[in-house]
């Protein structure tokens, strides 16, 4: 642009915080045409306003700002299609606006630095392809020359933060020890400015995961804990807490290197941090604790399976935790007595932090928390101050996940008549405190709450719960949840999957009753009571007996009369009631899954036709848009076809738009892996009656299957409906079998970097899709009769390719439980199809060696699996031995045959 134009874009920047709405509408919708218009002219003169120092900080931090927004978004497609298109920009433009805005560092007046994040995305979208290879070393000169200004360092150590913060790792680790020598030498003791200190800190937190190398060498390892610790210790608030988040970060990176830095740093440094009256610095403290903890419980799990797979563990636990135990403990009780009584839910503050910790210790030291902490309990739970009642009843709470059962059962029950009294106390937060703690209770030792002695004070002090403040009722109703599930599972007869009768039964339906109340309170939208309400509502009619089927009956009515009428309220919404109204609709569609679920098969036609109207309602209505709102009819549309089986065929007609809609809904993923699902189910119970839909749900499947904005995490999903629709039609699945069978060989063979443990869960899920397909394929070719149909044949070219994918899974030392299971159950079913003929592909160390391993598996499915698959093995194999051996007897003694005529010894073939 030429300096006129320049001028006026500067003046249109200033404007884009003007106190007048209709002024700043017009500057931002002048920026986004001339963004679109010319965008590499419009970066370079915005790099020209930051650059120049003349210019208004207003202007310049626009400037900055949105130069920043033309190189990256919180949307990772769009930011990685902004870093190509700035990549295609000529490589003039980009030199003159990458020495604009490295001009521009230091020169600013605000903070934090707009330039600095300017450099820093240029970097994002350039280190990776190899480009800008000065950068690191110009940022570094910034930071350790003599020349440098305050406002030079720090924007420059900011710069590096934002760089080692987006950037993926592995592009920085051979710049790593020039990167660490600028950030140590910015967090010195001796750096006179605390901004440059801070920046430092904050670089440091950030590159912690590429400076492995520096932590394996002792003498670097050394330098940087001794820096860090020096900073743990700074007079400024903000350097201190960056230098504790480091300390955090690497206990949790390098537990294995901290021992010699414990007890003479890290111990003594952490500790005071918790004492402090600072809440950011006693939270760092805490965290520090909490991130031990968590580290030594994963290495105790890592332990018992290296014991368990008869090997040593990679890693051992200090045992930090359970040495510091007497230390934490009085610290972290006296920091619960810290809350407030109008502590807004979502503040995060010492005194809940420090009731996380307890958690996660009792966790990791089990009982030998007990000793440190019950005395306080004792002395404070019935104390005049509320704070200190609530805090003895938060630190017993915590304690409860950590203990053993036969220590904990007595504690508790001894607890009862105190934890009771509790429900009705005077302050709201020990109430609230009360009720949380009851939903430990029902959810780790439920035989203490379904104890007869106390279950019916207990259900008084619940339901007189629900009628408090909605915090209070929230934690009630979460209470009820394990209090359904422990009676349920402790009824008389429990092998029985639906028991005649429970301890609850007699107060089931005026708890459903006040339940079905607390959803409808005016205030349900406050501590999300209303969705808890439901959630209870739903568990207590999960977990129901036989003779509380009558108040189901009634709930299900109930629950389908309020969607009829949140239907009917679709046209009056006001937008911004709208997410609320979604939220009801998706909590009645889930409520309706789970009373359906106990609805006897008698009864179900009963009441269908009336729920079909209304989800079909529900679909065809605007609410349907919103993406969480068709997931949950659609789940919901999948109950009621489990429940109807065969009879859901009356419903496709009017449903199959529906069903394709969700299909095709790419945009949000989980709807379109829910329809995915409940075509899956649809196949299953219609079976050869889905056949007349079987041509549009294939079509849109594969389609799918061959799109890219089609979430990879549906695709699995998909190969295993295949081999749902193979198993329903059968032999008519022969016209798709082609174009599957090619779909499934590409799938097959995708790999993944083995190092990515997100892409290697996914890898599981393709190839468990895969073989669930070939398993539906090869059972719907063969039929239901012992004999297999003619059909089968088909599939024979194809069966030495799916036999060598289950060898490739067998050998890959990743392969999940899942996959293992649907291997031995293929490996039957061609077994069964197949016979003797393929024996010889089966009978093979890598399978041999699978089944050997699942038949020692923990899941049933898995064992049972192999079982079956091994005696099908077995049995043609002593079939074979059998006709074998009656040849040899034929042909007096000499060696027989293998299949398909093996030469004898003396050269003959028997035909």
């Amino acid at each position: 642009m030429n300096p006129e134009a320049t001028l006026h874009l500067t003046q249109i920047l200033e404007k884009t915080v003007s106190a007048d709405k209709n002024e700043r509408e017009a500057a931002e919708a002048f920026l986004e045409e001339a963004a679109r218009t010319n965008l590499p002219e419009f970066v370079k003169t915005l790099s020209e306003i930051l650059h120049h120092g003349g210019n208004s900080q207003v202007a310049r931090m626009a400037a900055g700002l949105h130069f920043k927004n033309t190189l990256t978004s919180k949307v990772q497609d769009l930011k990685e299609q902004h870093q190509k298109r700035w990549l295609a920009f000529p490589e003039e433009i980009r030199t003159y606006v990458k020495n604009n805005v490295l001009g521009a560092l230091g020169t600013e007046n605000n903070r934090p630095s707009s330039a600095a994040q300017c450099v820093a995305y240029i970097a994002v979208a350039e280190l990776p392809a190899g480009q800008w290879k000065d950068l690191i070393p110009l940022l570094v000169s910034n930071v350790i020359g003599g020349t440098s200004t305050e406002m030079m360092k720090e924007a420059t150590l900011e710069a590096i933060g934002y760089i080692c913060q987006e950037i993926d790792h592995d592009v920085l680790v051979e710049q790593s020890n020039m990167i660490l020598t600028a950030i140590i030498h910015g967090m010195r003791q001796n750096e006179p400015s605390n901004h440059v200190r801070l920046a430092a800190t904050t670089a440091l937190h950030n590159s912690l995961e590429f400076t492995r190398a520096n932590f394996d060498k002792e003498s670097e390892r050394n330098y940087i804990m001794e820096v860090v610790c020096e900073a743990t210790q700074s007079t400024d608030i903000q350097v201190r807490v960056a230098a504790l988040q480091c300390l955090v970060k690497i206990m949790s990176l390098y537990y294995q290197y901290m021992e010699p830095y414990m007890g003479q740093a890290l111990f003594p440094i952490t500790l005071e941090a918790m004492k402090c009256d600072n809440d950011e610095v006693a939270l760092q403290g805490i965290e520090f604790w909490s991130n031990v903890s968590d580290e030594e419980v994963d290495l105790a799990i890592e332990e018992s399976e290296a014991v368990e797979a008869g090997r040593p563990p990679t890693r051992c636990s200090k045992f930090y935790a359970k040495g510091a135990l007497q230390f934490l403990c009085p610290v972290l009780m006296q920091k619960l007595t810290k809350q407030e009584e109008f502590d807004d839910e979502d503040d995060w503050n010492p005194s809940k932090a420090a009731g996380v910790c307890l958690m996660l210790l009792a966790t990791c030291c089990e009982d030998d928390i007990v000793p440190h902490v019950l005395p306080f309990v004792k002395e404070n739970i019935t104390s005049e101050d509320w704070r200190f009642r609530d805090a003895a009843l938060m630190a017993f709470g915590s304690i409860l996940g950590g203990l053993d059962p036969s220590n904990l059962k007595p504690l508790v029950e001894q607890a009862m008549p105190t934890l009771i009294k509790l429900m009705y106390d005077g302050s709201v937060v020990v109430r609230d405190t009360a009720a949380w703690t009851f939903g430990r209770v029902c959810e780790i030792i439920p035989d203490a709450a379904i104890n007869e002695t106390y279950l019916k004070p207990l259900l008084e002090a619940f339901v007189n719960g629900l009628k408090a403040e909605p915090r209070v009722a929230a934690n009630v109703c979460w209470a009820f949840t394990g209090l359904a599930e422990a009676a349920y599972e402790a009824a008389d007869g429990s092998d029985d999957p639906n028991p005649e009768t429970y301890c609850l039964s007699q107060y089931f339906e005026f708890i459903v009753q006040q339940l079905l109340e607390t959803t409808d309170r005016p205030d349900g939208a406050q501590a999300n009571l209303r969705s808890a309400a439901y959630e209870a509502l739903m568990e207590m009619v999960k977990n129901s007996p036989r003779d509380c089927y009558v108040t189901v009956q009634k709930t299900t009515m109930v629950i389908l009369e309020r969607l009829n009428q949140v239907l009917q309220m679709e046209s009056h919404i006001q937008s911004h009631d709208r997410a609320q109204y979604n939220d009801l609709q998706s909590l009645l569609c889930a409520t309706l899954q789970s009373v359906l679920r106990k609805v006897a098969p008698d009864d179900a036609p009963q009441i269908s036709d009336a729920i079909m109207t209304a989800l079909l309602q529900m679909f065809a209505s605007n609410t349907c848009r919103s993406g969480g709102v068709q997931e949950d009819a659609l789940m919901a549309v999948s109950t009621l076809v489990e429940v109807l089986g065969e009879g859901f065929l009356k419903y496709m007609d009017a449903f199959k738009p529906y069903l394709c809609m969700g299909l095709k809904n790419h945009m949000e993923h989980q709807v379109c892996g829910a329809a995915v699902g409940l075509t899956g189910d649809i196949c299953r119970s219609l079976k050869g009656k889905v056949l007349p839909f079987c041509d549009e749900i294939m079509t849109l499947l594969l389609e799918n299957l061959g799109d890219n904005n089609v979430h990879r995490s549906v695709k699995p999903q998909i190969l295993s409906v295949f081999g749902d629709v193979a198993l329903s039609i059968g032999p008519e699945f022969k016209k798709y079998l082609e174009v599957v069978l090619r779909t499934l060989s590409q799938a097959s063979q995708a790999t993944v970097d083995n190092n990515d443990y997100d892409l290697v869960e996914w890898l599981n899920e393709l190839r468990e899709g895969v073989l669930e397909a070939y398993t539906g394929i090869v059972q719907g070719l063969k039929g239901d009769s012992e004999t297999p149909s003619p059909d089968i044949h088909i599939l024979e070219p194809t069966v030495p390719f799916i036999i060598q994918f289950i060898v490739v899974v067998a050998q890959d030392s990743q392969h999940s439980d899942g996959c293992v299971a649907s291997c031995a159950g293929l490996v039957g079913d061609l077994c069964n199809a197949f016979g003797a003929t393929i024996l010889h592909l089966l009978d093979v160390d890598p399978i041999n060696e699978l089944l050997t391993s699942a038949r020692r598996s923990k899941v049933n499915k898995t064992k049972t699996l192999a079982t079956w698959a091994t005696k099908e093995i077995r049995k043609f194999k002593a079939a074979a031995a059998s006709w074998r051996w009656a040849e040899l007897r034929a042909h007096g003694g000499g060696p027989g045959p293998g299949p398909g005529g093996v030469p004898y010894s003396d050269g003959s073939r028997h035909v």
